[in-house]
């Protein structure tokens, strides 16, 4: 029988792998690792312009960043919620990015966990209406509470899914981060292939650490052959921070993994 195998497209995050660095010398070490697309975390506090002649000089493309910090599980800061993503829509918009990063908020202590998950996806529904009209993706990130995020509400995938469905947006998907998975639930490979349709892009790091994707505990090889049997066509984002000063080698060896 023959199995479909689709090559998978790296996203460099050049706030994790190069934070170190100038945009200029971000791209292009971008560039010299064989990646052609970037992504970053918050755009509202970086030099925009700069960051557009970069990535022309070394004919790159951006693709996604972050929406504003604030919480969907708490509904009165819904109306700040969607004026951030309109914001970041505008941003996206003149970068030429289609896909932004949301996160969800911390749970609020005495509050019923269903009244926040409820408050999510009333949120994330009336999100959809601003990003079907702009031709736009928003990807939700649950995140592991174990290490890097305590507190934090949306853990589990299963969870993230179940509201994605609810929200019944093609512009509304998760963000699965393999490296938050692994540590919060694992089955990595068996939750992306049942879930595929509503994964709109992915992350990727070493366990533990959060590393070159080389270290640790995940096979990311076999992970990423999965993945190129169904049918994403998104991005794979590559979000650690180094540990060798050799930073361009290991990447131009996860490329090979890709293809």
């Amino acid at each position: 029988m023959h199995i479909k195998r689709t090559k998978l497209s790296p996203s460099l995050c050049i706030d994790a792998v190069f934070g170190n660095l100038s945009f200029d010398q971000a791209c292009q070490a971008t560039a010299h690792a064989n990646i052609s697309t970037i992504e970053f975390w918050s755009w509202w506090d970086k030099d925009l312009t700069a960051l557009q002649v970069a990535v022309e000089r070394y004919d790159l493309s951006i693709s996604c960043c972050c929406t504003k910090f604030i919480s969907l599980v708490n509904a009165e800061q819904r109306s700040a919620y969607l004026q951030a993503l309109s914001d970041s829509i505008a941003v996206a918009k003149r970068l030429k990015i289609k896909t932004i990063i949301s996160q969800v908020g911390d749970f609020i202590e005495g509050v019923p966990r269903a009244q926040q998950k409820q408050s999510l996806i009333d949120g994330l529904t009336a999100a959809a209406l601003l990003l079907e009209a702009a031709d736009m993706t928003l990807v939700v990130e649950p995140l592991n509470e174990r290490i890097d995020h305590p507190g934090y509400y949306l853990i589990k995938s299963a969870e993230a899914f179940n509201i994605i469905k609810q929200v019944s947006s093609p512009k509304v998907k998760v963000l699965f981060d393999i490296y938050h998975q692994q540590i919060s639930e694992g089955n990595i490979i068996n939750n992306i292939r049942e879930n595929i349709d509503y994964i709109g892009h992915f992350h990727a790091a070493g366990h533990p650490g959060r590393h070159e994707l080389q270290r640790g505990e995940i096979n990311y090889p076999e992970i990423f052959s999965a993945i190129k049997q169904t049918n994403f066509s998104g991005y794979i984002g590559l979000e650690y921070w180094p540990l060798t000063d050799n930073t361009i080698e290991p990447l131009q060896e996860v490329v090979s993994w890709l293809k």
